[in-house]
């Protein structure tokens, strides 16, 4: 008598899904994360090369929602921050930094500390050392560092509440743009190669899946990036564009790995979900936030040549 073919069990037929939908090497959705990242990056390029206090706002609304995303992780591992100051210097530090400059964004995150110590002061000692430090830190890491990202607008010796003046875009734009034109490269490039070439982890403990192979392809991504922006678009020499590429993968590698580490810590894998392929705000910008001010001193130095 035949034998009697019994139907896969449940274990066999989960297999066999896994094997028609892999998970991708480096964890991400990379259609979803391609269009948002274009979505998101079409938007703050349209508003800094056209409407330039739009990009500000936009910006502003970024760091928002990071710190909200942050609240909420510390929220949840125990630790209550201060909401209301640290949203409100949330606010204040991108406009102070395109308004004012440097001294009105530093000015800005010093009162915005103030105000943290004496709002939890008044709540009482309980939790209180942890609660400020949590605010001051999480002000001092979203809304400071990003605001970098606004200051070459005010640097260009205008701060335009409409379109820009007579309809040139000044060098401070361009450079904003080739800043986010590098990050954007560094995580591309990185993924594309990590993902498919990707063996040895950089902080396996931190990150497993940050590979020394994409990082080494976000370099050589963004130096080609770099060069090719900062020639036809900067008037900067090759070279420039090469140590300026090199510079943005290094800060922005740190801030990945320094929001992993926070993530692990707090025992989460993403800091939300509102982005698809991306997870949350904060997920994009890690990068971001460490790659503006080191960009805003190259730059700087290369005004001073």
């Amino acid at each position: 008598m035949a034998e009697e073919q019994q139907a896969p069990g449940p274990q066999v037929r989960a297999r066999g899904k896994e094997r028609k939908n892999p998970t991708p090497k480096a964890g991400r959705n990379l259609p979803a994360a391609t269009a948002v990242g274009l979505a998101m990056l079409f938007a703050v390029l349209g508003g800094l090369l056209f409407l330039p206090l739009a990009f500000v706002l936009l910006v502003t609304a970024f760091a928002v929602f990071g710190v909200w995303e942050v609240y909420r992780a510390l929220e949840a591992s125990g630790t209550r921050l201060p909401i209301i100051p640290a949203m409100t210097g949330t606010v204040a530090m991108p406009l102070a930094a395109y308004f004012g400059g440097p001294e009105s964004l530093l000015f800005a995150l010093l009162l915005s500390s103030v105000a943290v110590l004496l709002w939890r002061s008044l709540e009482g000692a309980a939790g209180s050392a942890r609660s400020i430090f949590a605010g001051v830190f999480t002000m001092a890491w979203v809304p400071f560092l990003i605001s970098f990202a606004v200051l070459p607008l005010h640097a260009a010796g205008s701060s335009p509440i409409g379109p820009w003046p007579g309809g040139v875009v000044p060098t401070g734009a361009w450079q904003i743009g080739t800043l986010l034109l590098l990050v954007v490269s560094n995580d591309t490039f990185g993924y594309l190669v990590g993902a498919s070439l990707g063996k040895h982890p950089m902080a396996p403990k931190i990150s497993p899946k940050k590979s020394w192979e994409g990082f080494g392809g976000s370099i050589a991504g963004a130096v080609v990036v770099g060069v090719l922006a900062c020639i036809f678009v900067l008037g900067e020499p090759w070279w420039f564009g090469a140590a300026l590429a090199v510079g943005m993968v290094a800060a922005a590698t740190a801030g990945d790995l320094a929001e992993s580490m926070v993530k692990r810590e707090l025992g989460i894998k993403d800091m939300g979900n509102s982005l698809p392929g991306h997870g949350g705000v904060m997920d994009r910008l890690d990068s971001i936030v460490f790659a503006s001010p080191v960009a805003f001193m190259i730059f700087s130095a290369s005004a001073g040549r």
